[in-house]
């Protein structure tokens, strides 16, 4: 059975949906685990979640993490599903380092379709496992934030953190 939990932050309540095998399905800074529920592909998609106090070593990373040790999401297993284009895009993001942002051209350049950068742009907007799969590394052309599903603010505290840790 899936599990989640919600942790304080210094940004603000996180919570994670964690399978049975230990992986991220979906997180974000958020105290309502209905607002993550929806995110998750519909293959994934638990047909009911347990709240727990201790993720485990999901909640350990998310504590290390904004403790500093921002190098810790990179070891945590995540679980998505889309098109080809999209879990690759995922898997290319995770590569994408700490304190080192990338553009949204730059992004879909590394995903090896560098005309994609609208499609670079929709693998962030679905992502449903924010942080564990960083999209907030990847900025505009002009350097400027851009979207963010949990906040431009955030975004720029998460880009904040990383780079004063990196």
């Amino acid at each position: 059975m899936s599990t989640w939990s919600t942790l304080d932050t210094r940004i603000g309540p996180f919570t994670a949906v964690v399978d049975d095998e230990g992986a991220v399905l979906a997180s974000g800074w958020t105290g309502e685990v209905d607002d993550l529920l929806p995110l998750i592909h519909p293959s994934l998609r638990p047909v009911e979640v347990r709240r727990v106090t201790d993720l485990g070593p999901v909640g350990k990373a998310i504590t290390a993490y904004h403790d500093g040790d921002v190098g810790v999401i990179d070891g945590v297993p995540v679980r998505q599903r889309s098109g080809l284009f999209l879990e690759h895009a995922w898997q290319v993001l995770r590569t994408v380092p700490a304190g080192e942002p990338v553009t949204y051209t730059e992004y879909a350049s590394r995903s090896g379709r560098p005309a994609a950068v609208r499609a670079a742009a929709s693998a962030c907007a679905r992502n449903a496992a924010a942080l564990f799969v960083p999209c907030h590394r990847v900025l505009r052309l002009d350097g400027s934030l851009g979207g963010f599903r949990w906040g431009v603010d955030v975004k720029r505290a998460l880009l904040d953190h990383e780079a004063k840790a990196a």
